[in-house]
C-alpha cells in the first residue's frame, strides 16, 4: 500500500504546484490590467489638464454637448486639440466660437440622398 500512497502523494503535491502556479499567473495578469488602467488614468488626466489649458470654459461646454450626441467624434476632436497643443500650434485659447470653427472643419460631410417615386 504504500506505493499507492506515494503516488497519492505525488499527484497531490503536482496538483497542489499546478494550483500555485496558476494563482502566481493570475496575480502577474491582474498586476499587469492595474497598469495599463493606471496608465490610462493618467493619459485621461494629461489629456483633460491640457484641454482645460487652451479652451475657454464656452468651448469645453460646446464639445460635451458634441460628446452626447457623438462620443466618437469628440475623442477626435480632442486627439487632434491635444496634437495641436503639444506641437505648440495652439497659442491662445480656443473660445466657443473658434470650437464652433473647428467642429464644423473636423465633421464628417453628411450624405444627403434623393429618393424619386414613380
Amino acid at each position: 500500500m504504500s506505493g499507492r500512497d506515494d503516488e497519492l502523494d505525488e499527484l497531490r503535491r503536482e496538483r497542489i504546484q499546478q494550483l500555485q502556479e496558476q494563482q502566481s499567473q493570475a496575480a502577474g495578469e491582474q498586476q499587469q490590467a492595474e497598469a495599463q488602467e493606471q496608465a490610462r488614468q493618467q493619459a485621461e488626466a494629461q489629456k483633460q489638464a491640457i484641454l482645460r489649458q487652451f479652451l475657454t470654459d464656452g468651448a469645453r461646454q460646446r464639445l460635451n454637448s458634441v460628446r452626447m450626441s457623438k462620443p466618437e467624434f469628440a475623442d477626435q476632436v480632442e486627439g487632434q486639440l491635444v496634437a495641436l497643443a503639444q506641437s505648440g500650434r495652439l497659442g491662445a485659447k480656443i473660445d466657443e466660437n473658434q470650437m464652433k470653427d473647428l467642429l464644423r472643419e473636423l465633421a464628417p460631410e453628411s450624405r444627403s440622398f434623393d429618393i424619386k417615386r414613380r
